[in-house]
């Protein structure tokens, strides 16, 4: 008989965990993850935010379990019919989802998403994420516990099984990756585990109450039914039966609500480009490793950062984040901006840089950041007395009419903030 371990959690009471669990998260990979915070700088506005990515990988897994068992309880018949399972079957991908969930955050860069903004280049030019650095510390780092691990004689799972589903990269003609394609819903989509347990997580250590939604309720009216997606072929997803989407709604508007409130926060966005800069003076070589140099990139955590900051190592933007002496906002848009607005910050920012100092930082986002979207990839929700499911935004007019985030934001050193801001003030009044 398999042991059981409990870890108590605030937000979710006990965690429990079998010994193959227990023994993945003593390996060194995982147990990094309490050195790398969830919120990056968030402390510096919301100063209870000093959580990790360990506790919340953890809540990550329950969640993920949670979703699974209710699925199966309420759909097993959708489940053997579109996907062929047996018992063995839906007990095996149990585990695998578990795992990935657990593990879905371990290829982490210090103080988290901060760090994206300079990760490595891949051949085709586009910039790796920290998913790429958690596949293969799954295949190299963890490969041995997880496929030899005595437990694992009941699951036969590989550890290509487990970053396969994270990744998001199979061939979809086999029945095996058309269970992960279905599962990996509960890890990456409108509606996932990740998502579900950091919007109550955070909202949790920076004292807000943004972020809850009712968890319980909708986590009770998962199932799964076959819709067409994305104008493919019709195939199993997981959705909300029409009983639920308030609480699917609830979940939407907790999200907008954080990012707005919270990971958005003018402050808070300023400490993420201090922090890639700092990075960068820190790095040899102003550079982290590709995903396969797995040993190198471990070494990297908080910290490591926070050392090099402490010891006067990490350039002038680290010694900005050591005194708290951040660069100040001196001209934002709206959410939505139009293009004469956009024009005008830009255009204010190069007169700064002309005319005053090169110490200025234009936060622009690079696409629309989305909490939700219509039209795209969207949250189903089951009709009582009707074939085809509907998407969210076909009851909520909240979550229908939400567009994403495309703020501009113009920051510059303290020390010259007043004279950029008449600078600012005698542009944009100019046009």
């Amino acid at each position: 008989m398999e042991r059981k371990y409990e870890i108590r959690c605030p937000i979710h009471g006990f965690i429990e965990l079998n010994e193959w669990e227990r023994d993945i998260i003593n390996q060194p990979a995982f147990q990094r993850l309490r050195r790398i915070r969830q919120l990056g700088l968030t402390d510096y506005v919301y100063p209870g935010a000093m959580h990790t990515r360990f506790e919340h990988s953890l809540g990550v897994m329950h969640i993920a379990t949670r979703m699974y068992d209710s699925i199966v309880a309420r759909s097993a018949e959708v489940l053997k019919a579109e996907l062929g399972y047996n018992d063995d079957g839906l007990r095996r991908d149990r585990m695998i989802v578990r795992l990935a969930a657990l593990l879905h955050d371990v290829g982490h860069a210090p103080l988290s998403h901060a760090a994206e903004e300079i990760m490595p280049t891949k051949p085709d030019g586009t910039r790796y994420k920290h998913e790429d650095y958690t596949a293969a510390i799954i295949r190299q780092e963890l490969r041995e516990v997880i496929e030899d691990h005595p437990i694992n004689a009941n699951y036969n799972i590989r550890a290509d099984d487990i970053a396969q589903i994270i990744e998001g990269k199979y061939d979809e003609r086999a029945n095996f990756s058309r269970r992960l394609i279905f599962w990996r819903q509960i890890l990456a989509s409108q509606l996932d585990a990740d998502r579900m347990d950091y919007l109550l997580r955070d909202s949790y250590h920076a004292g807000v109450r943004y972020g809850v939604y009712d968890i319980d309720r909708l986590i009770n009216c998962l199932c799964a039914f076959t819709a067409k997606v994305e104008d493919k072929e019709p195939r199993p997803v997981i959705g909300v039966s029409e009983d639920g989407w308030h609480a699917a709604e609830s979940l939407i508007l907790a999200r907008y609500y954080m990012f707005t409130q919270v990971y958005y926060h003018k402050t808070r966005r300023i400490y993420d480009y201090h922090i890639a800069e700092a990075i960068k003076s820190a790095l040899p070589y102003r550079g982290l490793p590709p995903p396969q140099e797995t040993q190198e990139y471990m070494q990297y955590d908080d910290w490591w950062l926070l050392g090099k900051i402490n010891r006067g190592m990490a350039g002038s933007h680290g010694e900005r984040i050591l005194k708290r002496n951040h660069y100040r906002l001196v001209y934002a848009t709206s959410e939505t901006p139009s293009r004469g607005d956009i024009r005008r910050v830009e255009r204010a920012a190069d007169q700064i840089r002309q005319r005053i100092t090169s110490e200025v930082y234009l936060d622009s986002p690079e696409r629309p950041k989305s909490w939700y979207n219509p039209g795209a990839e969207e949250i189903l929700i089951r009709r009582l007395f009707e074939a085809s499911p509907v998407p969210l935004h076909y009851y909520s007019h909240p979550v229908g009419g939400m567009q994403g985030i495309q703020q501009y934001r113009l920051y510059v050193a303290p020390e010259v903030r007043d004279e950029a801001a008449r600078l600012v003030q005698e542009v944009t009044n100019g046009e």
